[in-house]
């Protein structure tokens, strides 16, 4: 099945025949590195085959799902990073746009914490708490990174106070080392069960482990179909061929940065894809940024931004790309009414869909922007289901890598974001 389409009609008039030609040779050759393991990061590959997961792996992770649902309504994933963004960017993609509002639930309600330092989000989190029968996902690999090591002292004793030692044991999980580091520790003196992030996976690449499939199992969704997507995905962008979508995408998206666009935008047209992009954002901003080399990662919504940042993108510095995240065929159908006083003189468009306005909408920015200097790469998946966005998923992994290995980097390593982390401990240390 074919479901990452990818059109360069729009950046090809940016970049030569052989510009490009080079480049996705450059890709391949890339891409032969990661697969032979004989890159930058070489021990840190276990994501490349990890749509390879087993039935009893995924059986347990459903059955921990289903121990966590009974007689819970709320479930609160602690995480940062990656230990987070693409659970959240899956079960929004697949979830109803007012999900927490319905009023019959199949699935808890899963809530995020430990991805910021706000007292007052935090505050405001246990206190609803207070109201709803609660369990808690804590995603730590150390369990000493200070945002969701935080979050999980103030939940854990939520917990605990409101229904007891012996019963929290029930309704807290922990996906940690499976060795070593605090949080394993903890979860071995209390009794919490426990899942493995692989030694040999870096946090952002770690959605389809239990980092990421444990949470979006409560909310409902359908794992083994994302995990499905994702194997066929794994056949295609593992293959040593120019014609690889992952080739091509990490080849003129280089061959863009080098001359010059500096910035890609992944623009989509679906507000339930807004999560998508901010993962999209850290796999690629974490693994590419360092050694003074790196494009800058950033995410509009569109139509929503065309009426905040459309102007610079249009007309600002040439210093931009656009990747367009397209959903082919929306789930729901709603044809545009007609009005007998037709004041906004909108008639015109009764009895046709809101989607077709979308999609036309979609081509007439697409044109304008390129005639505006911003060359567009426009990526289609069928439909926003379990299997298009496990295979978008691992397409957007497998082009990181080759990218990475392009920009002569170690795509997954983070040494900038210690630095940070040294200035607030010393600051906040006696």
């Amino acid at each position: 099945m074919n479901t990452i389409t990818i059109d360069l009609k729009a950046a090809k008039p940016f970049v030569s025949d052989i510009d490009f030609e080079r480049e996705r040779l450059f890709a391949l050759e890339a891409l032969k590195r990661l697969t032979a393991g004989t890159g930058l990061g070489n021990d840190f590959l276990g994501w490349l085959h990890l749509p390879q997961i087993s039935k009893e792996e995924l059986d347990g992770i459903r059955e921990a799902a289903k121990a966590l649902s009974v007689g819970m309504d709320t479930v609160v994933v602690v995480g940062i990073g990656g230990s987070y963004l693409g659970a959240k960017a899956v079960i929004e993609a697949l979830s109803h746009s007012f999900d927490a509002l319905l009023p019959h639930r199949k699935s808890p309600l899963v809530l995020f914490a430990g991805h910021h330092l706000s007292e007052d989000y935090m505050s405001e989190l246990l206190e609803l708490m207070q109201y709803r029968s609660c369990a808690c996902i804590v995603i730590s690999k150390s369990g000493t990174t200070i945002e969701p090591a935080i979050a999980f002292r103030q939940i854990k004793k939520h917990i605990e106070d409101k229904y007891g030692i012996e019963e929290a044991k029930r309704r807290i999980v922990a996906i940690t080392d499976a060795r070593k580091g605090a949080l394993k520790q903890l979860a071995n003196r209390q009794g919490y069960r426990t899942f493995v992030i692989p030694d040999d996976v870096g946090g952002r690449f770690s959605v389809l482990t239990a980092v990421g499939l444990l949470p979006m199992a409560v909310a409902g969704v359908d794992i083994e179909a994302l995990i499905e997507g994702a194997r066929m995905q794994m056949a295609k962008s593992l293959n040593i061929s120019i014609e690889n979508p992952s080739v091509v995408y990490a080849a003129i998206r280089n061959v863009l940065y080098r001359q010059g666009k500096k910035i890609e935008l992944l623009a989509n047209y679906h507000p339930k894809l807004h999560s998508v992009t901010e993962w999209w954002k850290q796999l690629y901003g974490e693994s590419e940024g360092k050694e003074g080399v790196g494009i800058f990662p950033a995410g509009v919504d569109f139509t929503t931004d065309l009426h905040s940042m459309g102007q610079y993108i249009q007309d600002g510095q040439r210093i931009l790309m656009e990747t367009v995240l397209s959903v082919a065929q929306p789930e729901r159908t709603l044809c545009i009414e007609a009005d007998p006083l037709d004041m906004d003189g909108l008639n015109y468009l009764s009895g046709r869909r809101i989607d077709e306005c979308n999609k036309m909408a979609e081509l007439g920015v697409r044109m304008a922007h390129v005639d505006g200097g911003v060359p567009n790469i426009r990526i289609e998946i069928p439909r926003l289901d379990a299997y298009s966005l496990g295979a978008l998923l691992y397409f957007f992994e497998a082009a990181c890598g080759i990218s990475g290995y392009m920009l002569g980097v170690n795509p997954f390593d983070q040494p900038g974001v210690e630095a940070y982390k040294k200035n607030m401990f010393a600051l906040l240390k006696p």
